[in-house]
């Protein structure tokens, strides 16, 4: 019996996946994110319940990378799905080597890049969306004497 004596309990690592810095260990996903992904994303017949098996298998498969600018916590799944994610600390867990564990709150899911050129650029897709709209000019009033 090679495990004789050993508590079997103590003899494993908390199980998380490195993302960039962050060792995930759960994933959330926000209702705005599985709407967005079943408006945007998802194929026909596919059904919405495979999203968090889908994340899953991405971030285990290392097919979850970074996206251009940090600011916005974007991240590109299979170079084509554009996601927003954001990581919070598990409080009081950590892994047998002392990182502490996050869980990733997928918060929404911006489109596929090959349907929507303008995810290439997120700095400009972002100023877009934040301008006002321009108003037609009005008519000049006159000032009565």
């Amino acid at each position: 019996m090679p495990f004789k004596g050993m508590e079997l309990e103590r003899t494993y690592e908390p199980f998380h996946i490195m993302l960039n810095e962050h060792c995930v260990a759960d994933i959330s996903i926000t209702h705005h994110a599985r709407s967005r992904y079943a408006d945007r994303i998802q194929q026909e017949g596919a059904a919405a319940e495979d999203l968090d098996a889908w994340l899953w298998q991405c971030l285990r498969q290392r097919r979850i990378k970074p996206y251009q600018a940090p600011e916005y916590n974007a991240y590109l799944i299979d170079d084509d799905t554009v996601m927003i994610a954001e990581f919070n600390r598990v409080e009081g867990v950590t892994s047998l080597s002392g990182r502490p564990l996050d869980v990733m709150v997928a918060l929404t899911f911006l489109g596929r890049i090959s349907a929507l050129p303008q995810l290439r650029d997120l700095k400009g897709y972002y100023a877009r969306l934040a301008q006002p709209r321009r108003k037609k000019p009005g008519k000049k009033r006159r000032k009565r004497r």
